[in-house]
């Protein structure tokens, strides 16, 4: 029987528990036709560090590549990822994710306020992002979107944290300019945010897409 969330958690340990969804997005092309994207997102619960990618498909085969993605990306274990039943986290998707080692959790339908964090987060990139962001062509959406996932996790502010930003190695007991060897099948703790990036400050920081 699959695991299912029917209450709302705050981990304190990174990796613990992970919360995945997809964000629609919608742009007008150069002659006026609309163009789908849909954006992949995992924040972890404990910091809301998070990795973004965009597709052109809404699929599992983009939710398990995603799911490659984020376990290379993060600097920590990875412990269990929690979606809604959208038909991306279905079998496919499920069984790639235990074949990791890792959890897969499905919360219980009709209750999105169980992956709060990634809810609220699509907000955030819909009125600090995509607000402010001319389409140019997928290219140019994967750069800004990567310099975007920088800002978010390095310098943009956080109620949670009182003004801090998330990546802070010294206050999350990981360091992530430090290179770790792979020590778990589904254990991916290189990072590839380098010292330099996470000194620089916000005030010098001046994302492209505004």
């Amino acid at each position: 029987m699959r695991k299912i969330h029917t209450k709302r958690y705050n981990k304190q340990v990174p990796g613990h528990h992970i919360q995945m969804d997809v964000k629609f997005l919608t742009f007008i092309g150069k002659k006026g036709e609309k163009i789908r994207r849909f954006q992949y997102t995992a924040i972890d619960d404990a910091t809301r560090v998070r990795a973004l990618k965009v597709y052109n498909k809404h699929t599992q085969a983009n939710a398990i590549d995603f799911v490659d993605h984020i376990v290379d990306k993060f600097p920590f274990r990875i412990r269990e990822i929690r979606t809604d039943n959208g038909h991306e986290f279905q079998a496919r998707f499920h069984w790639h994710v235990e074949d990791l080692g890792i959890r897969h959790a499905y919360i219980k339908r009709g209750t999105p306020q169980l992956n709060g964090k990634v809810e609220r987060s699509h907000r955030s990139d819909g009125q600090e992002f995509y607000q402010l962001l001319s389409y140019k062509g997928d290219v140019d959406l994967e750069a800004k979107l990567d310099e975007w996932e920088h800002f978010y996790n390095f310098h943009r502010p956080h109620g949670a944290f009182n003004g801090k930003y998330p990546m802070r190695p010294s206050e999350k007991g990981y360091n992530h300019s430090t290179t770790r060897s792979r020590q778990l099948p589904h254990v991916t703790i290189m990072t590839s945010y380098p010292r330099q990036r996470q000194e620089t400050s916000a005030a010098a920081f001046q994302p492209s897409w505004q």
